[in-house]
């Protein structure tokens, strides 16, 4: 639309996949997981979560698998060629956690060879930097670490850094401490 170049509606051109009654499944049933999954019922579909659910079932069940895990050495990987065999063909994988969640090579592996229909990313292994071949998958969506890029969630992310300022900086523990920093100093 914005380069001007002609189009006319045809039956089956621009078709995409009605989410109403697909499986959503979420692996990481954290804050943000949770969220996903209430919005995804408003849309009609079934929402399957990792824990209680074992991964790999999630992963045969699913039509779309949305990732929510933090990032830690145990879940580096977490998604490989292993688990991307398992998916149904016609599923995509959304990745908004963490890049190294993912195992890029194996991904652009399984689009390319149609183990999955496609993905969803906003997170990678070494961002900027893309795997090779990622970028010229189709059925690829590619965007730039954009999941928190709202003037309210920025606003909010700066106010929350000053209220941790003001508590630390009083001597009072931190509202949102940073795991691996608990005890540390402030210079003075």
């Amino acid at each position: 639309m914005r380069k001007g170049r002609p189009w006319r509606w045809e039956p089956f051109e621009f078709l995409g996949h009605d989410v109403y009654g697909k499986t959503l499944g979420i692996v990481g049933a954290g804050r943000i997981g949770r969220a996903v999954a209430r919005r995804a019922r408003g849309f009609g579909m079934r929402v399957i979560t990792h824990r209680p659910v074992p991964l790999d079932r999630l992963l045969r069940e699913s039509d779309f698998v949305s990732l929510h895990v933090p990032m830690r050495p145990s879940n580096r990987h977490l998604i490989g060629a292993r688990q991307l065999q398992l998916m149904k063909p016609t599923a995509y994988l959304i990745n908004t956690a963490r890049g190294t969640v993912v195992d890029e090579k194996a991904l652009v592996a399984a689009v390319r060879g149609r183990v999955i229909a496609g993905a969803g990313l906003d997170v990678y292994e070494r961002e900027p930097d893309l795997a090779p071949g990622l970028r010229k998958l189709a059925n690829v969506v590619l965007l730039p670490h954009v999941g928190s890029a709202t003037h309210q969630t920025r606003e909010a992310m700066a106010m929350l850094a000053v209220r941790n300022l003001i508590e630390v900086l009083g001597g009072r523990p931190a509202i949102t401490p940073v795991r691996g920093w608990e005890g540390a100093r402030v210079r003075e």
